[in-house]
Parts: structure tokens; C-alpha cells; sequence
């Protein structure tokens, strides 16, 4: 396993991190199974989990406490907050009002009196970034988060809330979280180039693209992945979009198998290559699952294989743009476009 600095943090976290979306309703894992993962996570050099408030409405973190209980110390602890707990309107969103309840209710979850790292799950354009940025801010000279960051931020974003934090003399986001694969490749232009210019640690998600890098999917294959059952759209092969997928899918495996490499190494040993990348996050469901991400730790690829790679999928390209839940609001609300 490597080992990076978080940003400029000085806290050093492994090269691959334990999503832990798949733990509860989502991935069907139950109590017992979490807990061998995140054994077998931590055992393998893993010191990085990551879970979030929606993720099962809040099972997730109840999982991963349990799975954790009498060695917090011994990892760095991530969740998440900001997106939909409940039909309620205040309970989402980056507000004060919802951050810090949305803390305790983690904290409480999670069973620990703080975490290492707090991510606003999406920007909130209905709240002002000084807003968050003051609670967040608050949060950690309270003792409850060390440090905070965003996930799936637009880069213009990062930026102004960078310029926010200096304005107001807030604390500053430390990290990013956003999508990044092989077939997601649209960071590559701005939000990698914006995270290096202010040093921010990035944790890349879905570094198998939601298993169509797993290996599992190819030409002729019927295609049954834990996500193909809840989100069948992403997996319709009818449709164009899928369709370029599976053609670069069959052309990465070549490469891969020339290579000597699973799907997995090529995916995982892509998306860390990047000088840009801290981690990236995986989502095992099973202990097989986790053996197979592990094997990657170490992989790294030669120039020869990344300029394969390029040509395969170009750089800063997404073959799937809709499903990275980054759009602007201006391009989804006609009121905000016409205004």
C-alpha cells in the first residue's frame, strides 16, 4: 500500500480508501460482513473509510461505528452531509442549521466525539459559501471535525469559496471528493488543476465507474452488478451512451490482459497515477470484492499503458457526463438560465 499526505493537512492516508456506501440497504451487507470488510481493509494497509449520512439513511454510519468501535484511533474517519435525510425541507442543504444537526446525528451514528474529515456532499446553491464555510468553521474549533472539504464541487466553485474563506477569514476546504475513472475523465481539465493549485487532497469516487471497470462487464455478457439492479439506466446497453462505453470496456480489457493486468489494476492504477489524486475510494461490497481492489494497491502503469489509455478515452473526457451530479443549476433550472 502507498502512503500520501492529505493535501497540506500533514495526515498521511493510503493510496486506496474503504467507501462504505455498499454497508446496510444499498449493498445488502450486513453487520457482520462490514465488520470482516473493514478487517480486511485495515489489515491490507487501508487507514482511509469514507461514509456519508445518506448512504442508507444513516446505516451506513451505524455499520462502519460498530465495525470501528475500539480503534477509532487507528484510521482516518470521513462522512458526509448535505443531501436529502427525510421529506423535510430543512434536513439537507449546507446551512448552519442542517450542518450542525446533521454532525451530531453522524457523530451519534458513528459512535465516536468527532471525525477526521467533514465534506459538504454537494454545493448548495441556495446558501451562501460564507454561511457554511462559518459553521464549518466553528465545527472544528469546537473539537467535533479536524478538518472539512466538499464533494463533487464544480471547480469554479472550489475557487470561490476559496476566495470566500480568505474574505470572511474562515477556515478553508482541505479536500475535494469528486467522480474520476478511466471513463469519467472531465476533472482532468479544471477541478485536478484547481485542487494542485491550492493543495487540496483529492479522494476520487467510482474509480470503477460503477463497475464497468470491474471486469465483469463486456461485450456478449449479461450484465448483473449490485448497481444494475437500482439504477438499470446506467447499464441500458441499448442506448448510445452505454454503447461507447462497452466499446472503450472492450478495448481496456485488451489492454489490460497485454499488459498483464486486471480490469481492477488498470482502473485503480489509472485513477492514482493522476499527481492530482490522494486516494481512491473504493466500494466493496464482499471480502472477495476487497481482495480484488487490494491486488491493485501497488500497481502502478507504465507510460506506455497511460498513452494506450489516452487513446482509448481522451484525456478530460466524460463518456457518461450526466451521471457525475455536478451540473451546474443554471443548466437545470430555466428560471436560473432566463433570469
Amino acid at each position: 500500500m502507498q502512503y500520501r499526505v492529505l493535501g497540506r493537512t500533514g495526515v498521511r492516508v493510503s493510496s486506496l480508501a474503504l467507501g462504505a456506501m455498499n454497508f446496510g440497504a444499498i449493498g445488502r451487507t450486513t453487520q457482520a460482513e462490514a465488520t470482516a470488510i473493514v478487517d480486511a481493509a485495515l489489515e491490507g494497509g487501508i487507514n482511509l473509510v469514507d461514509t456519508a449520512d445518506a448512504y442508507g439513511a444513516g446505516e451506513s454510519e451505524e455499520l462502519v461505528g460498530a465495525a470501528i468501535a475500539g480503534r477509532r484511533d487507528d484510521l482516518v474517519l470521513a462522512t458526509k452531509a448535505s443531501l436529502p435525510m427525510g421529506d423535510e425541507r430543512n434536513h439537507r442543504g449546507g446551512s448552519r442549521r442542517w450542518l450542525v444537526t446533521a454532525l451530531d446525528d453522524s457523530l451519534r451514528r458513528l459512535g465516536v466525539d468527532h471525525v477526521d474529515l467533514f465534506q459538504v456532499h454537494r454545493w448548495d446553491p441556495d446558501t451562501g459559501d460564507e454561511e457554511t464555510l462559518a459553521a464549518l468553521t466553528d465545527l472544528r474549533r469546537a473539537g467535533k471535525i479536524r478538518y472539512f472539504g466538499t464533494s463533487t464541487y464544480p471547480a469554479y466553485r472550489i475557487v470561490q469559496a476559496r476566495w470566500a474563506a480568505d474574505a470572511h477569514h474562515l477556515g478553508r476546504y482541505v479536500t475535494e471528493q469528486p467522480s474520476y475513472s478511466i471513463l469519467q475523465r472531465g476533472i482532468e481539465a479544471d477541478v485536478l488543476p484547481v485542487a494542485q493549485e491550492y493543495g487540496l487532497g483529492v479522494l476520487a469516487w467510482s474509480p470503477l465507474a460503477s463497475g464497468w471497470l470491474s471486469g465483469a462487464i463486456r461485450s456478449g455478457r449479461e450484465i448483473a452488478t449490485n448497481r444494475s439492479t437500482f439504477m438499470p439506466a446506467r447499464f441500458d446497453t441499448t442506448t448510445p451512451a452505454n454503447q461507447t462505453r462497452l466499446d472503450a470496456v472492450d478495448r481496456l480489457a485488451k489492454l489490460a490482459a497485454d499488459a498483464g493486468l486486471t480490469m481492477i489494476q488498470l482502473a485503480l492504477g489509472f485513477v492514482t497515477a493522476h499527481p492530482g489524486v490522494t486516494s481512491a475510494i473504493i466500494g466493496p461490497r464482499t471480502r472477495d470484492h476487497l481482495a480484488s481492489h487490494l491486488a491493485a494497491a501497488d500497481t502502478v502503469l507504465t507510460g506506455d499503458v497511460l498513452d494506450a489509455i489516452d487513446a482509448i478515452v481522451a484525456p478530460g473526457v466524460d463518456l457518461a457526463p450526466h451521471e457525475k451530479n455536478d451540473a451546474r443549476p443554471a443548466l437545470l433550472d430555466a428560471t436560473l438560465r432566463r433570469r
